[in-house]
């Protein structure tokens, strides 16, 4: 991504992690135009994306750099929806430091860990698996 469309990034969503989840939340964003930038770590992923004219930018979310790159500082909301618990926990310790008003919603494989990402700084922990669940016996009728 240039300088110059950094620039243009304020009040913006941060996507950390463009796989199932961040796929769909940046279908959501665009369908919704808001503004928002992905940062994700593998380069053919990152080329794919960019291709179909999305602000990429690759990197490793979990370090400060990558998140400045995507202007955390300006940023309203970050979704860390990478497919690994312990990023995601970095990913939150990281953009909280830089940024201590940023919406932090993002996801966990684990009970254990969705309560230290809270504890990190998360707004939102959501479970997939667990929703997921919830939702298919909830259209089975079971509680």
């Amino acid at each position: 991504m240039a300088v110059s469309e950094k620039r243009e990034l304020f009040n913006h969503v941060i996507v950390c992690g463009c796989g199932i989840v961040g796929q769909r939340i940046v279908d959501i964003l665009k369908e919704n135009s808001v503004d928002f930038v992905i940062i994700e770590i593998d380069p053919e992923k990152a080329k794919e994306l960019k291709e179909r004219g999305y602000k990429v930018i690759v990197g490793d979310a979990t370090l400060s750099s990558v998140l400045k790159s995507a202007s955390i500082e300006t940023a309203k909301a970050i979704a860390a929806v990478v497919d690994n618990d312990a990023k995601n926990l970095f990913t939150v310790l990281t953009a909280r430091d830089l940024n201590k008003s940023v919406f932090i919603a993002t996801r966990a494989n684990d009970d254990f860990l969705r309560e230290k990402l809270s504890e990190a700084g998360a707004d939102y922990v959501i479970m997939p698996q667990k929703s997921a669940s919830k939702e298919i016996l909830k259209e089975l009728g079971i509680k």
